[in-house]
């Protein structure tokens, strides 16, 4: 179990009209400049933005996987410890953030999980 850094960033370079903006310590993932995701390599570890009643489940289920990283906007941001997750459950994660981000008209044809794992 666990997901390279390398593969994450594929990953999320799958998803429609992702940008990324690196800086010195982190990279933003956004979708038409809105924020999703976040990544430190330093850590291994990944920021995604969730619902909230998905970012407490995940956290009170694997609390060595996830925590809660803040909340803003009715949503709750969880960071996610690359070295406990396998790749199908990060898509998902990814993809739910993306989804909980992007336009409406981007959303009429979106990716699945599994086009992101083969990516």
């Amino acid at each position: 179990m666990g997901v390279q850094i390398e593969r994450f960033a594929r990953l999320v370079k799958a998803l429609p009209e992702c940008e990324q903006r690196t800086s010195e310590q982190y990279t933003t993932f956004r979708v038409r400049g809105k924020p999703f995701g976040y990544l430190w390599p330093r850590t291994a570890t990944v920021g995604l933005k969730q619902t909230l009643l998905e970012q407490a489940a995940l956290v009170a289920e694997r609390p060595e996987v996830f925590e809660v990283q803040f909340t803003a906007g009715g949503f709750g941001w969880v960071v996610v410890h690359l070295d406990g997750i396998d790749l199908d459950e990060l898509s998902e994660l990814t993809l739910e953030a993306w989804y909980l981000t992007a336009p409406d008209e981007l959303l009429v044809a979106p990716p699945t999980p599994a086009s992101l794992v083969e990516a």
